[in-house]
């Protein structure tokens, strides 16, 4: 399909955008955008061209359309947007262009009740955790499970290098040691499996609550 062919027949449809973006044919994208069509029309999931691009990681796409306007906080059928899945999944170049916006709801949740910090901690993405501290999101928000970003990356980590430098950077930034739902701290559970090095890290830098 040629590009006037697509502008013309995307001219107000963005279930044309929301193909695109799935094949990540960044000129049909494009065209689409050019042509007005609804940046937030959603696909079967209930999820935006925005959030699609962001899980294919596709930082072109993803930036194409956050400088169209897209919503960066659109949420889908599993209350997903773009902006908590980036996060989430260390997509940094798209949480990056998302968070220039000044447009990101920093106070936003998942289905787990967790901001973008929280995931991110768990999921081992350090430089997605370095990013998400130079913003205002709150570091100590208790998600569903009564966790925090500093729990998850304890309890859901193996305790390797990567865990340890999320710690880390957590416990420099203020992060508290808030006991789960059970009275049991991020400390102890660390203690109980035998992650020497980041039972250390938590002494060092453990803040009163």
């Amino acid at each position: 399909m040629t590009g006037g062919t697509l502008a013309a027949e995307a001219k107000g449809t963005a279930p044309m955008l929301i193909e695109a973006t799935i094949a990540g044919d960044i000129a049909q994208i494009k065209a689409a955008i050019a042509s007005g069509a609804d940046l937030e029309q959603r696909d079967a999931k209930g999820r935006t061209a925005l959030l699609i691009a962001t899980h294919a990681d596709n930082p072109e796409a993803a930036k194409l359309l956050i400088a169209a306007g897209a919503d960066v906080n659109a949420k889908d059928d599993i209350l997903d947007t773009p902006f908590l899945y980036a996060g989430a999944e260390g997509r940094d170049d798209i949480l990056k262009a998302i968070l220039a916006t000044g447009k990101a709801n920093l106070k936003d949740t998942n289905r787990f009740g967790g901001t973008a910090l929280i995931p991110a901690a768990d999921h081992g993405f350090p430089e997605t955790v370095r990013i998400l501290l130079g913003t205002g999101i709150n570091i100590d928000h208790v998600n569903n499970l009564g966790w925090t970003a500093l729990m998850e990356a304890v309890i859901l980590g193996d305790g390797g290098p990567v865990q340890q430098e999320i710690v880390a950077l957590l416990v420099d930034a203020g992060a508290r040691d808030i006991p789960d739902h059970d009275g049991i701290s991020a400390l102890q559970h660390a203690r109980k499996r035998g992650y020497a090095a980041i039972v250390e890290r938590i002494t060092e830098g453990r803040r009163p609550l």
